[in-house]
């Protein structure tokens, strides 16, 4: 029952985001669709309505229990961020806008963009852990049941952990454009380059 409802949920998503955007754009009713585009979180709530029903007529937690808690909290926290880009790409297919800038990628601004995406893992991260501690404690703590919920939790960490890592990455090593990163290398030959003894006389 969950692992279907999980694809359904997704499915769901992607015809919401489909059809708001299409009456937005095509059918020019852009209230009508900004209202579509606002029944997205509704497929969270009913995720985890069908979870907790599915636990409470005896369901044991199993891998797709936890991966329903990792789904809610992937959508909370990056719902918002795929519907703009979906958004702004459809407005320039349409020619109704501008194309939308991609994320930055260089230097200190590629930074930023990474800690926000980070942000955006750790949120994702600690609502599914949340859900996930609020499962075992429905199923009872330290209980057989609980034992795929806890499983679950690490994993979350771990994947917070590495959204973390990888924005630490480019800020200790952020990423030079090629134009900055050839003129570094060319001031280092100058540099580098003996002076012609006969220069000086």
């Amino acid at each position: 029952m969950i692992v279907t409802l999980i694809i359904a949920c997704e499915v769901g998503f992607w015809v919401l985001l489909a059809a708001g955007l299409a009456l937005r754009y095509l059918a020019r009713m852009p209230r009508t669709g900004a209202a579509v585009l606002l029944c997205e979180p509704l497929l969270e709530v009913v995720l985890l309505v069908a979870t907790a029903i599915d636990l409470k007529n005896g369901a044991e937690p199993d891998v797709w229990h936890g991966l329903a808690a990792v789904y809610i909290g992937v959508t909370a926290t990056h719902g918002h961020y795929m519907v703009k880009w979906a958004d702004g790409h459809a407005a320039r297919l349409l020619k109704r806008g501008p194309r939308p800038a991609g994320p930055p990628k260089y230097g200190w601004p590629r930074a930023v963009h990474e800690w926000k995406m980070a942000a955006r893992g750790v949120g994702a991260a600690a609502i599914a852990a949340a859900l996930l501690q609020i499962a075992v404690w429905y199923v009872g703590e330290g209980t057989t049941q609980s034992e795929p919920l806890h499983d679950w939790q690490l994993r979350v960490a771990m994947y917070a952990g590495i959204c973390v890592l990888i924005a630490v990455t480019y800020t200790v090593w952020p990423k030079q454009a090629p134009a900055e990163a050839a003129s570094g290398k060319s001031g280092t030959a100058e540099e580098s380059r003996p002076v012609d003894s006969g220069a000086r006389r």
